[in-house]
């Protein structure tokens, strides 16, 4: 695979034409039924994004170049499956290997449409759902609406590292950069690496060495910011690079969400909607990480007293470490993905705390793209609201467990918070692109 990847890096150098063809197929490929689970497509995409991060294409067209190649695979995996139907595991590879369809199989049986949007980022599981969806004769309508969502989280997740690393090469990055960088991001790996160990391994005590790890994090980064300041210079030149017209309006969309008066209605909302639903215990776990986030939250800012950068001409507020719009959407996100979860096998806790955090990133990058908080004030409110949370999930099940949230209550939640979501994306938002337009 070396020597292969090798040649294949350097021939697309030398032909960058090529290179949003590779990206697409390659994306494409990685979801394609049985094919990805052969082709280590992972590695090739971030390959390939690397490529493309170089200058070669925009971070907006190597996103949707991996979304539309992932959808087609998808596509063209649920039409094998829909027209072999149980004659599928005939095929060669298949044949041989039933094990990768008997999984995919077993999981698409107990979670249904969940698995589609949860599978997409289990490798093993990934090519082979969209075919077994087929096989089940799930209506194509409904199968191609989850493949649009679950493609535009898993483009962005696969691929904005790969894009970031190449795009960090190639700029002329401030001196200290690098070892900031790895400092910081160390820090985070051991945080959510502690995290998935723990839950894996079913450990008792997990979400208490989160909390435990995540404040004194958060406290290094309270203290040694002005040390940062490389790091944060670095990271802002490189995204404000490729600030773009297109970017702006679904940046400020997101941005919109996050807004503290909005967050706030938004969490009100999920916390009157556990109480109609007399779901007390999970009410207070909810009700106690939101507010206790953005209690801390506030009385950091003050304390620190970290100016925002001066990009934006009329900032909300003057100061910026943490983020309210991280701490806020990632508190609210977790809480639900913590929901999700309940009562459901380790892996699928964890999906869905990576599905979680998909919508409240988008929130928080939002940020940093458009000039108002420093890369590190994100970061301070990320720690900072899975530190509360996870101490508020330990406090909450130091007796027991908390239970599983019925299914009768998310369709009483899901589409209110959609709602609440979608309209204030699109509230004001003429006036709120010209705001901050750059």
């Amino acid at each position: 695979m070396g020597p292969w990847l090798d040649s294949l890096t350097v021939w697309l150098t030398a032909n960058p034409q090529w290179l949003a063809a590779a990206v697409f197929i390659v994306a494409c490929i990685e979801c394609l039924a049985i094919v990805g689970l052969i082709v280590p497509g992972t590695v090739l995409l971030f390959a390939v994004a690397v490529l493309a991060g170089s200058g070669a294409l925009s971070l907006g067209e190597t996103l949707l170049l991996g979304f539309l190649g992932g959808v087609l695979g998808d596509v063209v995996s649920y039409f094998m499956g829909r027209h072999f139907h149980q004659n599928i595991r005939r095929l060669p590879g298949l044949r041989h290997h039933p094990e990768w369809i008997n999984g995919a199989e077993t999981y698409f049986q107990r979670y249904g449409i969940a698995s589609l949007l949860v599978g997409r980022f289990i490798g093993p599981l990934r090519p082979m759902l969209p075919m077994v969806a087929g096989m089940f004769d799930m209506p194509f309508p409904r199968f191609f609406a989850v493949s649009l969502l679950a493609g535009a989280g898993w483009s962005v997740a696969y691929l904005l590292p790969g894009w970031a690393t190449g795009a960090a090469i190639r700029l002329p990055l401030p001196e200290g950069f690098w070892p900031q960088t790895g400092l910081v991001a160390g820090s985070v790996a051991v945080l959510v690496g502690l995290g998935i160990n723990g839950t894996v391994r079913g450990h008792r005590q997990a979400t208490a060495m989160i909390a435990g790890l995540g404040a004194v994090i958060l406290g290094g980064l309270f203290i040694g910011y002005p040390h940062l300041h490389a790091l944060d210079q670095g990271l802002m030149a490189l995204i404000q690079e490729h600030r773009s017209a297109q970017m702006d309006t679904w940046a400020v969309m997101a941005t919109q969400a996050g807004e503290f008066r909005n967050m706030l209605v938004i969490s009100a909302t999920l916390i009157l909607l556990l109480l109609i639903a007399k779901q007390w215990r999970l009410m207070f776990f909810v009700g106690g990480a939101l507010l206790s986030t953005a209690l801390i939250n506030t009385a950091s800012k003050y304390v620190i007293a970290r100016m925002r950068p001066d990009v934006l001409a009329d900032p909300l507020t003057s100061y910026s470490m943490p983020s309210g719009h991280a701490s806020g959407a990632f508190a609210l996100f977790l809480a639900l993905a913590v929901l999700a979860g309940r009562g459901q096998p380790a892996r699928m806790r964890l999906t869905w705390l990576l599905l979680g955090s998909l919508p409240a990133g988008a929130i928080a990058l939002s940020r940093v793209y458009l000039g108002v908080h420093w890369p590190t004030d994100i970061i301070a409110g990320t720690v900072l609201a899975a530190c509360v949370c996870a101490a508020s999930l330990y406090i909450m099940q130091l007796k027991a467990p908390l239970p599983p949230l019925p299914a009768k209550t998310w369709w009483l939640i899901i589409p209110v918070l959609l709602g609440l979501f979608g309209f204030y994306m699109l509230h004001h938002l003429p006036q709120a692109i010209e705001r901050y337009a750059y």
